[in-house]
């Protein structure tokens, strides 16, 4: 679910600011299994994965090796931290900067915002996913777990226990959207992920193919677009562009 509603929202800012046909230069931060960066190798464009997980690089290389020979040239997989890309990579170097499901694990998000924005190009795109600190009282109430919906609003409201039992961070659009705007790289768009079904289970099922994509997605991808629902999403995908 939200792979796929994150892919749609991208590719509808990609294809809003870049050329038709443009091979875009993408780096993905804390790539993960590569789900997005498979997906945007398959499009044609020129993708680096930047993982500091041993664990997640290697089944990323493992994923990358089924692929044809030609998508495996469009990908280059770097181990290094998002904070350090300057290590990495020059200035400028990136059409499109992918940060998905990263903030949340690093103590304060203005340093690694700062390094992402160095290595975007002028007119660049900066995809941030992160966990909604406006809607931490959602996901516990939702499942009858009151004292986790009032702990939500008390003193350490900004972090919470993700579904892998860590205390991680989560951020503020408002506050985001600030510090994008000092490092040159404005919100130009924002969205919603997860406004519905962040209390489902993954046991639950739907009733065939058709009804994921006609009913649930689409009640998914019209909630994350539309006010007041976004504001309440599990996660906020914000798109910011580079000065």
């Amino acid at each position: 679910m939200r792979q796929e509603l994150v892919a749609r929202q991208l590719d509808e800012q990609i294809t809003s600011r870049f050329p038709v046909g443009q091979r875009l230069r993408v780096l993905d931060v804390g790539a993960g299994q590569g789900t997005q960066a498979l997906r945007l190798a398959r499009a044609g464009h020129l993708v680096t994965g930047l993982e500091s997980d041993p664990v997640m690089l290697g089944a990323l290389r493992d994923a990358l090796a089924a692929e044809p020979e030609g998508i495996r040239d469009r990908v280059t997989l770097v181990e290094g931290d998002g904070r350090e890309t300057g290590r990495h990579f020059g200035p400028g170097s990136f059409d499109v900067v992918l940060c998905h499901g990263v903030l949340m694990y690093v103590p304060e998000p203005d340093p690694m915002l700062a390094a992402l924005a160095r290595v975007l190009a002028p007119g660049g795109l900066l995809s941030l996913l992160v966990r909604n600190g406006d809607a931490l009282a959602m996901r516990p109430a939702l499942h009858g777990d009151w004292a986790g919906a009032v702990a939500a609003f008390g003193p350490n409201a900004a972090t919470y226990t993700n579904r892998l039992g860590l205390t991680v961070r989560a951020d503020r659009r408002e506050a985001l959207a600030a510090t994008l705007t000092g490092i040159g790289v404005p919100l130009r768009a924002w969205y919603g992920v997860r406004v519905f079904t962040d209390g489902v289970g993954d046991d639950v099922r739907v009733e065939s193919a058709e009804a994921l994509e006609d009913q649930l997605l689409a009640a998914e991808e019209l909630a994350g677009r539309t006010d007041p629902y976004r504001a309440v999403a599990a996660l906020l995908h914000l798109c910011g562009v580079r000065d």
